[in-house]
């Protein structure tokens, strides 16, 4: 007779595409304060996205990644995170980093390839914006190790794309999480898309979550566009890697509605109907529908959140626009902690040529 190892991965779902409870809510549905400041930041996101992509069209800023699509993962994440929480991002988590402190000023300080853009100045601990795919996994392991040696009850939250899943720096650090019992959670967006890749070419299993198994890590399925499934999820994996009971990965389930980059055209690769039906599926809709449905918003609400996002995007997009630009010198001061000796004569030499007026 031959032994059998039963694994389990839940798939959690609390809204139906219209944002009618399918069943009792959890705890959290009972904080109207928190569900109104939700549905705010992603409204605020999406209105920010939409003027970051209009800035790159018009030369204003660099190549963008849109977030249009998982404005609700970013939200709870930031709101589930607590303040001494570190978040380790990757290039589609602007939901996530404005509700941690990071302003709009600074994101766009970041996509318009300014060095101080990755400085957080109200959540200094939370690492720079990761756009190489999932190196950042191994950050996370390193960060989550830390604080297991430190005794601390922290956590960290380590986001990635459905493709990164694929990557072996991410199943390292979901073995390594694991061996080691590391307070970190995984979040991967899975957005159905890696580029132009889809998601049933990526990899052959079944689920993106089940890859914890390898790990010993618990895995679950969340519907991304589920505000209070992810909540709820998040919020108990949080808890027990802050008390020492170890990683967990979840997958969030939802879908790219934007193209890869503002370098890519997703029309080559996928049809008007597939992203049709992707959109009636859209969290931040599923969300006002759920709270015009529960009675705490209106047309009106709708009209003021909107003007007033609009005035607050509009706002940092002029500081931006009026930032003095660094120095050239710039382009070494960031790689180093201590300058190698073969590259000091060279800032120097670039440092004298700009006060004079030569290099800009």
């Amino acid at each position: 007779m031959k032994d059998r190892y039963d694994f389990h991965v839940d798939r959690v779902r609390y809204l139906n595409e219209h944002g009618a409870p399918l069943d009792s809510l959890p705890e959290l549905s009972k904080d109207t304060a928190r569900l109104l400041a939700a549905y705010a930041n992603m409204v605020l996101t999406r209105t920010f996205d939409n003027k970051v992509i209009a800035l790159q069209r018009t030369g204003q800023c660099g190549t963008y990644p849109s977030v249009l699509g998982h404005e609700v993962i970013g939200t709870v994440i930031g709101q589930c995170m607590a303040k001494d929480d570190v978040l380790v991002p990757y290039y589609r988590d602007q939901a996530a980093q404005i509700q941690r402190g990071v302003t709009l000023t600074e994101l766009l300080l970041y996509w318009g390839g300014d060095e101080r853009g990755s400085a957080w100045a109200h959540c200094p601990q939370d690492l720079p914006i990761a756009v190489p795919i999932a190196t950042q996994c191994c950050h996370a392991v390193g960060v989550a190790s830390a604080m297991r040696i430190r005794e601390q009850h922290r956590a960290v939250v380590c986001c990635l794309g459905d493709g990164a899943s694929s990557k072996g720096d991410f199943l390292e650090s979901v073995n390594l999480a694991g061996a080691w019992h590391l307070p970190v959670v995984f979040v991967v967006s899975n957005n159905q898309w890696a580029i132009s890749t889809p998601r049933a070419l990526q990899s052959g299993s079944e689920t993106i979550a089940q890859k914890a198994i390898s790990g010993g890590l618990p895995g679950h399925v969340v519907d991304g566009n589920d505000y209070f499934a992810l909540s709820e999820v998040l919020s108990q994996s949080l808890a027990r890697a802050r008390a020492g009971k170890g990683a967990a990965v979840i997958e969030a389930e939802t879908y790219r509605l934007g193209d890869h980059t503002t370098a890519d055209d997703a029309t080559r690769y996928r049809s008007a109907e597939e992203l049709k039906r992707a959109w009636d599926r859209e969290g931040v809709k599923r969300m006002q529908n759920y709270l015009h449905q529960a009675g705490l918003w209106n047309a009106e609400k709708e009209q003021k959140l909107q003007a007033e996002c609009k005035e607050f995007v509009d706002t940092a997009v002029k500081a931006f626009l009026a930032s003095e630009p660094e120095p050239p010198t710039a382009m070494v001061d960031y790689l180093f902690e201590s300058l190698p000796v073969a590259l000091r004569s060279q800032r120097e030499h670039l440092a004298e040529k700009y006060r004079q007026g030569g290099v800009s």
